[in-house]
């Protein structure tokens, strides 16, 4: 059985057995009911019939004013996490697309290299057009403007939600998940 599924047994059967004898999944508080959802893998909540009528009623409850986090405290994973981008690649860094007045920044939604365009112009243009790069700046130390700073899309994630859940050693294990599909 997979890690997953395992984790996903265990706290059903933490939440249920907090609930005083109770066998029914359906009878969990509502934080339990999402977290459990939430960590479905395959199929996601959304495959889940259980799971469809808990998630709609937290996406739903997401627009109202005053929003609180239902959470599962048997489960001792609290709110979820957001992020809603993945790691760039190796050899680069977070940027920032846009910058706004005072200073602030928009989000973090470039990957930014570092590269002598001087090596190579022929292979960089080539790279530059394949891959949808564009060059935000030149330094001109010594090279003519040959050290640039290319920027690329950094990409979304496909879910970005999820719980760092604890395994029964205590380790936590994170769970990805997505509101929108």
């Amino acid at each position: 059985m997979r890690p997953s599924l395992i984790l996903v047994a265990a706290l059903t059967g933490t939440a249920l057995g907090a609930l005083a004898g109770r066998a029914k999944a359906e009878d969990a508080s509502w934080g339990c009911q999402v977290l459990l959802c939430a960590a479905s893998q395959n199929p996601s909540w959304r495959g889940v019939a259980y799971c469809v009528p808990p998630m709609t009623k937290l996406i739903a409850a997401m627009k109202e004013p005053g929003f609180s986090w239902p959470i599962c405290h048997e489960a001792k994973a609290g709110k979820p996490g957001r992020e809603n981008y993945e790691d760039c690649p190796a050899g680069t860094t977070v940027g920032y697309s846009s910058q706004g007045d005072g200073g602030w920044r928009g989000e973090p939604d470039q990957c930014i290299k570092t590269v002598d365009v001087c090596r190579s112009p022929i292979e960089r243009n080539a790279h530059t057009r394949q891959s949808g790069m564009t060059i935000e700046r030149s330094f001109g130390n010594g090279h003519d403007g040959c050290i640039q700073q290319v920027a690329t899309p950094r990409p979304r994630r496909a879910d970005p939600y999820f719980f760092d859940i604890p395994n029964d050693q205590g380790v936590k294990e994170r769970f990805w998940f997505n509101l929108d599909h």
